[in-house]
């Protein structure tokens, strides 16, 4: 990723180090190619969708009933994180004990596309989190779906809330997000957390895994920018102060990109001694997201079941 792409005319300074925000975030470029296709699904479609057969997910449950979606059990929740009140939605099978997972949304945010996402995970027998990446200064959701982020002129709204989200700000979260995970009666404590990001959230699968060593064993990225760089805490130096395994999926226009980077991250976990599946997909940056605008289904379903079989291994 080129930092002059990201830098022009957005920068931004991080509270912690006073350096600016590059890294961690998607390529600016890449966000404004994603021109709509028809693919993916909005707000009103999410409402109408029912069963959502066609993505394998469950259906929202109303009023807490957990037999409306098969079993499962959701609910919105709260709880002091670093910074703010971290707002949060959970979902997960409606009875017994369940390997934790812990999903950081894209730039635009925890929405209904994250949370249809999160009852399909529920419904392989996980309990599901998906976290709000800017409690610190708004409650989600801050947009519906991508379209409405783009219309508020999202790049520019988020950019003061993402600089918060350094290595040591995600780190901080994270730690409060486990300990939070580990007093519910739904997560079994004795399985190791998994973890998935996004666009800007996948940095923040390797922040986390390093964290929290002893208790996160599997990150999984899609479409992430930053893994790569010089600092000390860029993901790629970091692997090695983690005990997860890893699924680092990237989009064929970030590899034509920097198309060095994938095998940096080969090497990098192999030092690590880290298991590492690193491929890039036939598919554009965004792709993995219901309501991204080059939304991919066939590749993101392959993307899925990578990610399930990464889990049933690890945790």
């Amino acid at each position: 990723m080129s930092k002059l792409r990201w830098t022009a005319g957005l920068a931004v300074l991080s509270p912690a180090t006073g350096r600016a925000v590059e890294a961690n975030m998607c390529d600016i470029d890449h966000l404004a190619e994603m021109k709509p296709t028809g693919k993916g699904f909005n707000r009103r479609q999410f409402g109408a969708m029912g069963m959502a057969a066609g993505l394998a997910a469950c259906a929202p449950i109303e009023g807490g009933n957990a037999a409306a979606a098969g079993g499962l059990s959701e609910k919105n929740v709260s709880f002091p994180a670093p910074g703010g009140t971290m707002d949060a939605f959970f979902v997960h099978p409606g009875s017994g004990k369940h390997p934790a997972i812990i999903i950081w949304p894209d730039i635009a945010g925890l929405r209904d596309a994250f949370k249809v996402m999160a009852r399909r995970l529920a419904g392989s027998g996980y309990a599901v989190l998906v976290v709000n990446p800017y409690y610190r200064d708004q409650p989600a959701p801050q947009f519906a779906d991508f379209d409405d982020w783009r219309a508020q002129g999202g790049m520019e709204k988020v950019g003061p809330w993402r600089a918060k989200n350094d290595a040591k700000g995600v780190q901080d979260t994270a730690r409060a997000v486990v300990a939070w995970l580990d007093t519910q009666g739904a997560v079994d404590t004795a399985k190791g957390i998994g973890n998935q990001g996004y666009c800007m959230g996948g940095p923040y699968t390797v922040w986390t895994a390093a964290a929290v060593p002893t208790r996160v064993k599997a990150a999984a990225s899609f479409h992430g920018g930053g893994l790569v760089g010089d600092a000390a805490d860029a993901p790629i130096n970091l692997l090695k102060n983690t005990q997860a395994s890893y699924l680092i999926a990237i989009a064929k226009n970030d590899d034509a990109r920097a198309p060095t980077e994938k095998d940096a991250l080969r090497a990098a976990a192999q030092q690590a001694g880290r298991k590492a599946e690193v491929e890039v997909y036939p598919a554009d940056h965004g792709w993995c997201v219901l309501d991204s605008p080059v939304y991919d289904q066939v590749q993101a379903d392959r993307a899925w079941g990578r990610m399930l079989a990464v889990y049933s291994e690890a945790l």
